[in-house]
């Protein structure tokens, strides 16, 4: 009986549907904190922010609800701003020609309009900072941010913590798109070639691990991770197969980039696209937070509050594919920040995703910037792939946050 009042549609059910639902949200909070920890943040963990989120109070109830942020919001988004700002000058000022920060200031402003700043720099740092350097530090930080807002959308559509484009085989299906546009130099979109096999490549991906974790209409943590490791391996070393069978050693030295992720070479032609993606991406995500909230206190109070669950998951796949192959086209296989990034911001500003997601972006900006300047130094001349940097960071933070959550 109690079941038939929970799923009802006529008129007199929508009554008992919202209570039931808000008993379910209320039972999914409590089971997400049990098994999640305290100081995780995980997605589940927000479940009673997300039923507050859902109500006609949408601000207040949630702010009452959910668990308070220790630094006020706006403060939290001014610091994250500044660490982006410092960490982007750095990333412009460092390397084999040291450029003071106040030149690459001045070159800024005068760049704007030419009474901000008198030149009093060279011309070759000039064009070190403007042509080599500043789009190198913006492709870093538009890919740092996409893939934290990536993760944070992905890891509340299935609701789960641990869910990141890498760990789902996202970014190693894009990257089998992109190895195979150059290996086999297809060019059927012209320049558009290498970011459509991207995105059809991260969407085919997505898509297979959605649906080979879904058992009896059921999702679970253990059979979500299983089957995004065993996707993201068998598509790795269709990559990789790829790559050894090439005869041409310039294609095999391209496709090489792709799989271990890097921003070497970056120019302003191959920077515009990523940037459009990604702000359009993070707009639409912004505009669908209500949603995402809901999606945190279980599909059943979902659907019972106006969701259309399947429709929503599928759009939003698409469009995580999308950004996400985007990505990668330029930038190769980067992994762990989606995964990283959420949990502290959810740390910072609680689990509603109108507050979470622009800290995640800024978070992830200054992250992939100081990473990318640390695999310029660390072994100069020489580079390291940012890819592997983040995977050393990531993979012992994901060991951290399974034995949080098994404990």
């Amino acid at each position: 009986m109690t079941g038939t009042t929970d799923t009802g549609t006529g008129p007199k059910g929508t009554g008992a549907t919202g209570s039931g639902a808000a008993s379910k949200s209320a039972g999914a909070g409590a089971d997400a904190v049990g098994t999640s920890g305290r100081g995780v943040g995980s997605p589940a963990g927000g479940a009673a922010t997300a039923t507050a989120a859902a109500g006609p109070a949408n601000g207040p109830a949630a702010a009452t609800q959910g668990r308070r942020a220790p630094v006020p919001y706006p403060v939290v988004l001014a610091v994250l701003g500044a660490l982006v700002l410092v960490t982007a000058t750095f990333g412009i000022a460092v390397g084999s020609i040291r450029v003071p920060a106040g030149q690459v200031w001045g070159i800024l402003l005068h760049r704007v309009h030419p009474a901000l700043a008198d030149p009093d720099w060279t011309r070759v740092r000039e064009t070190i900072v403007m042509d080599v350097r500043l789009p190198r530090v913006l492709l870093a930080a538009v890919v740092g941010a996409g893939l934290a807002v990536c993760g944070m959308a992905l890891q509340a559509l299935v609701r789960n913590p641990l869910a990141d484009p890498m760990l789902l085989g996202v970014s190693s299906g894009a990257s089998v798109g992109a190895v195979a546009v150059v290996v086999f130099n297809v060019s059927l979109f012209g320049v558009f070639s290498l970011p459509v096999a991207a995105f059809l490549g991260a969407l085919a991906a997505l898509v297979a691990v959605y649906f080979l974790a879904r058992s009896g209409g059921r999702m679970t943590t253990v059979r979500l991770v299983l089957a995004g490791v065993a996707t993201a391996e068998v598509l790795s070393a269709v990559a990789s197969f790829l790559v050894v069978t090439s005869n041409d050693p310039h294609k095999t030295q391209s496709a090489l980039r792709w799989m271990l992720g890097g921003l070497a070479g970056t120019t302003w032609a191959s920077v515009w696209i990523p940037v459009v993606a990604v702000l359009a991406g993070t707009a639409v995500l912004l505009g669908v937070c209500r949603s995402l909230n809901l999606l945190l206190a279980g599909e059943e109070a979902a659907v019972a509050l106006g969701l259309d669950v399947h429709r929503f998951r599928g759009a939003l796949f698409t469009l995580v594919a999308l950004m996400v192959g985007t990505i990668v086209a330029v930038s190769g296989q980067i992994g762990f920040v989606g995964l990283i990034m959420p949990h502290v911001v959810r740390l910072l500003v609680g689990a509603d995703h109108r507050r979470a997601l622009p800290a995640a972006a800024l978070l992830g900006a200054a992250f992939l910037i100081a990473a990318d300047l640390a695999a310029r130094t660390l072994m100069s001349p020489e580079e390291i792939p940012v890819g592997i940097l983040t995977a050393l960071v990531g993979g012992p933070f994901f060991l951290w946050l399974m034995r949080r959550r098994t404990a």
